[in-house]
């Protein structure tokens, strides 16, 4: 998610200071993606840049408060109505470390076991944070998604191992 879509989202609310946005910003994630509030500063000023938000007056206590314009708004349903493509995503390196473990000829069997505990432990700390923040919508379904790429990791981490074996094997009976 790109941060500035995020803001601009909080802002929709209407008009905000920094220190809000990156405090809602965290809330509405779980705080599973902290902002530094220089980069919500100068997220601002881009947005405002591209006419995207506009600041008010500094309050008495020097904050500048944003609100969003119309092309703001625009801006914002565009991202909403836009699907976000496999390709937009990072690569993942879990799967790069794997491809080239099998690929240096190493036993790649401790690296699915360690990561597979590694997962495990996550996602145990995920159903703890769950309970937690059970009151939030947008805390549960940020948690909610962490916990089922959990899960999806743990299937494949069965999956790799189960291609690995039965690759050996094959090897095995052709030697």
């Amino acid at each position: 998610m790109a941060i500035k879509q995020g803001l601009l989202a909080l802002l929709s609310r209407g008009p905000r200071y920094g220190y809000q946005l990156r405090a809602e910003f965290e809330a509405s994630t779980g705080a599973t993606w902290p902002l530094n509030i220089g980069q919500v500063y100068t997220t601002l000023s881009r947005l405002e840049r591209d006419g995207l938000v506009t600041p008010g007056e500094q309050d008495e206590q020097g904050r500048v408060v944003y609100t969003i314009t119309e092309a703001g708004l625009t801006e914002m349903a565009r991202w909403f109505s836009t699907p976000v493509a496999q390709s937009d995503r990072p690569r993942d390196e879990l799967v790069i470390k794997l491809a080239m473990a099998v690929a240096a000829g190493a036993d790649v069997r401790p690296v699915i076991q360690a990561q597979r505990v590694a997962t495990m432990r996550t996602l145990q700390e995920l159903t703890r944070a769950k309970r937690a923040n059970a009151e939030s919508p947008a805390q549960r379904l940020v948690i909610d998604s962490m916990i089922f790429q959990a899960e999806a990791e743990q299937r494949w981490l069965d999956h790799c191992e189960a291609v690995l074996t039965a690759s050996i094997q094959t090897q095995e009976r052709h030697r």
